[in-house]
């Protein structure tokens, strides 16, 4: 009998113990160190120029040098307009320049012997050089039906065909310029306030771009210029980085996601997982001097992998509960183990700058 009370002693005993650290709870405290996050926008990319190209003559397309998305150099011949008619107006110029060249030179004979008078001389210099002005007007008409490319570029679609009959100032194709790309993202009113007081003018803001695959674009752009005015509908100004794109992979028309670094200074950190939420409102267990558990609202400015950033209802001396945050309740008093909230962030896989 007293062997079985010994071991039925001992037994509650080593109950009460594994009871006892089943309910020690990990505690920490906010810390408040320099950070950085980084913040998406929405993007448009577009080629740093990219233009319709159009006939300036009307006539019939006698001719496509080039293919829908070929890359094309400056200078390089793409379409041809049927050029008869404007080379027999260039012809015709031509021949009018040299008649009213041969009248020049005979007329100017004359009046160096006193045969006609000066006035006669420059009637006739005048109708040369008026000559000479519809043959050059003939040779930029001329020069119309020979469309060439403005700038190293790539072709898009073609509006017309071979054999097309052509009005003036139709649309032919466009042409995009992609060895570099512009990238356009909204930014609300107080992110800018807050980029115009940290950036100095001189510097440029680095940016990556995360294209619509969802990789991130191997090259790294600058913010360069920062439009004039505010949208009033959205509240949002826009601003523009420039990325290099020496492989080409950006193309004219493409969306992405801008993501700009952000430094904070001076942020006070909390694990994510030290909170709970009621109705859209985010709370923590605070525990006080008498180590009893008590719930505070918190507000939360910004949001990091595995982080939040407080901006109010907690302070760096304040103790709140970890882990089990269902196995408590308020007012609750609880046995815990304090670690340091430095030994916290290293577990949370989270680089803080």
């Amino acid at each position: 009998m007293g062997l079985c009370t010994v071991l039925l002693s001992t037994s509650c005993e080593e109950k009460k113990e594994e009871k006892e650290a089943e309910t020690r709870f990990l505690v920490t405290s906010p810390v408040r160190m320099d950070t950085s996050i980084t913040k998406d926008y929405v993007c448009q990319i577009h080629s740093i120029q990219h233009i319709e190209l159009r006939a300036l003559e009307r006539g019939y397309l006698q001719d496509i040098f080039v293919d829908e998305g070929q890359f094309v150099k400056k200078g390089q011949r793409m379409f041809q307009i049927m050029p008869m008619l404007y080379q027999a107006e260039l012809q015709k110029a031509e021949a009018e320049v040299n008649f009213a060249e041969i009248e020049y030179q005979n007329t100017k004979a004359l009046a160096d012997s006193d045969v006609v008078s000066k006035n006669e001389l420059a009637l006739v210099k005048a109708k040369l050089d008026k000559a000479k002005a519809e043959m050059s007007l003939a040779q930029v008409h001329m020069g119309f039906t020979d469309i060439r490319a403005p700038f190293d570029g790539i072709m898009d679609r073609f509006q017309v065909r071979q054999g097309s009959l052509l009005d003036e100032g139709e649309l032919l194709t466009t042409l995009s310029d992609n060895s570099k790309m512009w990238v356009y993202f909204n930014v609300p009113e107080a992110e800018y306030l807050d980029y115009e007081t940290r950036v100095k003018s001189q510097e440029k803001t680095q940016v990556h771009l995360l294209m619509a695959n969802n990789r991130l674009f191997d090259q790294v752009g600058v913010v360069e210029t920062i439009e004039a005015d505010f949208n009033n509908e959205t509240g949002n100004i826009a601003f523009r980085a420039t990325f290099p794109n020496p492989n080409k992979l950006l193309r004219h028309g493409e969306t992405g996601n801008i993501q700009m670094r952000v430094p904070l200074k001076g942020a006070l950190l909390i694990p994510q997982k030290a909170t709970f939420e009621v109705l859209d409102k985010k709370y923590v267990f605070v525990v006080d001097a008498e180590n009893r558990i008590q719930s505070r609202q918190i507000t939360i400015g910004e949001e990091m992998p595995h982080l939040y950033v407080v901006l109010g209802g907690l302070a760096e001396n304040d103790k709140i509960l970890l882990e089990g945050l269902r196995l408590v309740r308020e007012e609750q008093e609880i046995h815990y183990e304090f670690v340091e909230p430095q030994l916290v962030l290293t577990k949370l896989d989270l680089y803080a700058e």
